[in-house]
């Protein structure tokens, strides 16, 4: 079935602080992959937050930066059926460096069959943040049992 458009949006948790202040640095990264003829405007909404957005002639891309909560969402759109967005989503979550990244897939303008809808979620937890839940766990654990 052919579909009009694909939809990828990322939410990104526990980002690396060093990342969050570089606009210009971020601009530059998303223009190695898109080239120049978006271009991307920052709008700051306030102290702590702040957004890129450029559009082009086959979709759009819009981030949201919470530099406070180290939380980045991010919206990409194709409209051709030949452009991938998860290429940009890999350069966007190597460079804020993520604990935790929940992605979700829809296919857009897609005329197939209602039960078809559903879009597609992933959930990704970098190893080292697993590690040290599971630690934190053990120990509150053992100071419990040694309290009782």
């Amino acid at each position: 079935m052919k579909i009009l458009a694909r939809q990828l949006t990322l939410d990104l948790y526990n980002c690396d602080t060093s990342r969050l202040d570089k606009v210009d640095e971020i601009k530059n990264t998303l223009n190695h992959v898109v080239g120049n003829e978006p271009r991307l405007s920052s709008d700051f909404i306030d102290e702590g937050h702040y957004s890129i957005i450029g559009a082009f002639s086959e979709g759009h891309i819009a981030l949201h930066v919470y530099k406070e909560l180290r939380y980045v969402s991010a919206d990409i759109f194709t409209c051709t059926e030949s452009e991938e967005p998860e290429e940009l989503s890999k350069v966007i979550k190597q460079f804020f460096r993520p604990d935790k990244i929940k992605s979700t897939f829809l296919k857009r303008g897609d005329f197939g069959l209602e039960r078809e809808v559903k879009p597609k979620i992933k959930v990704r937890v970098a190893p080292l943040r697993r590690v040290k839940n599971v630690g934190a766990k053990v120990v509150k654990k053992l100071v419990r049992r040694d309290k009782e």
